[in-house]
């Protein structure tokens, strides 16, 4: 599978993602493109109109042209690929399918998408699509996006979008606010490069907006039978003095980690391997005791480690942690 898929759905119903229009969807509805559960099939579900699918489809076109609707991202962002997938479209799915991309205001509505005062450049041209299949496409836009534009060619249905990419802060507008900046999270950025397991759940969840829904929304490894501890490395989304930490371990009651600890260091490349051992890491926070289904937050207890990029939480044998914040002061432009 392509690395892409390691990055950030930047489309992402829980990161703002929405599909604003679609010029048909007679048969399913657009809204359905980006739900976060995988696409079902019900056998005999029938509506007013037809079957009844997981996913957007629409009718069957009679003129030529192509059937297309727009998605704003839930974070503007550099696209790196974009999985369509057609699960359960077997006789009506598209012969191929293209992307446009642009950068417009995030409230921009769909008539100022359309204007002519809009730049829309394509991000993958014509592809061609097979049906009831995860069909990924990586994409090279250099520019940043705000929306997209996905058109099928001519007609059909789609279950999914998924459109990852890195995101792209605006630092200048941060800066500008003043304060400190969880640079941890998502939406400034962050990404969870690695882990040492996500057995149970997916390590962008520690840095995802708002607490943990439940315990499947939290990073959980599975249980460590032999020595050693748990990690994972999350690289900031730009250099900061580390201020305040916050470890949440909501929802996790029987099967939090025991105590926990932060290493931080400043590097502009990854480590030689998977476990980043060759990064020059400090402590920052040294191994403390953790509390079932508790917000811990740490200041005192950090050391000063000046601006840093990467940090590895490190936690105690194994276990679970919902959010992981890291509140900084951003680094001076350089």
């Amino acid at each position: 599978m392509p690395d892409f898929t390691d990055l950030v759905d930047l489309a992402s119903e829980r990161l703002g993602g929405a599909v604003l229009f679609a010029n048909d969807e007679f048969f399913a509805p657009k809204e359905n493109l980006l739900k976060p559960s995988a696409p079902v099939f019900v056998e005999g579900k029938y509506t007013g109109r037809g079957k009844w699918m997981d996913g957007w489809e629409s009718a069957r076109r009679r003129t030529p042209g192509f059937d297309w609707c727009l998605v704003r991202l839930g974070l503007p962002g550099v696209v790196r690929g974009v999985v369509v997938d057609t699960a359960h479209f077997k006789g009506n799915f598209p012969e191929s399918c293209s992307l446009d991309a642009c950068s417009a205001a995030a409230d921009a509505d769909v008539g100022q998408l359309l204007s002519g005062e809009t730049g829309w450049a394509e991000i993958l041209p014509p592809s061609p699509l097979r049906g009831d299949s995860r069909n990924l496409f990586e994409v090279t836009a250099g520019a940043r996006s705000t929306h997209l534009r996905l058109k099928i060619y001519p007609d059909g249905g789609v279950a999914r979008l998924r459109v990852y990419g890195r995101v792209a802060p605006d630092f200048e507008r941060l800066r500008r606010a003043g304060g400190w900046v969880d640079l941890a999270a998502v939406e400034h950025g962050g990404l969870v490069l690695a882990t040492s397991d996500e057995f149970f759940g997916h390590r962008h969840n520690l840095i995802m907006p708002g607490r943990a829904l439940d315990m499947s929304d939290g990073w959980e490894t599975k249980r460590r039978r032999g020595p050693g501890h748990d990690w994972a490395v999350v690289k900031l989304g730009a250099p900061g003095r580390v201020r305040r930490v916050e470890v949440d371990t909501a929802h996790f009651k029987g099967n939090f980690p025991e105590s926990c600890s932060l290493e931080a260091c400043r590097a502009e490349g990854g480590g030689a391997d998977a476990s980043y051992d060759s990064l020059p890491w400090r402590e920052l926070l040294p191994r403390t005791r953790l509390q079932a289904h508790t917000r811990h937050f740490y200041e005192g207890d950090l050391s000063e480690s000046g601006a840093v990029t990467h940090l590895r939480f490190n936690i105690y044998p194994d276990g679970g942690v919902s959010r992981l914040r890291v509140h900084c002061e951003l680094a001076a432009r350089e």
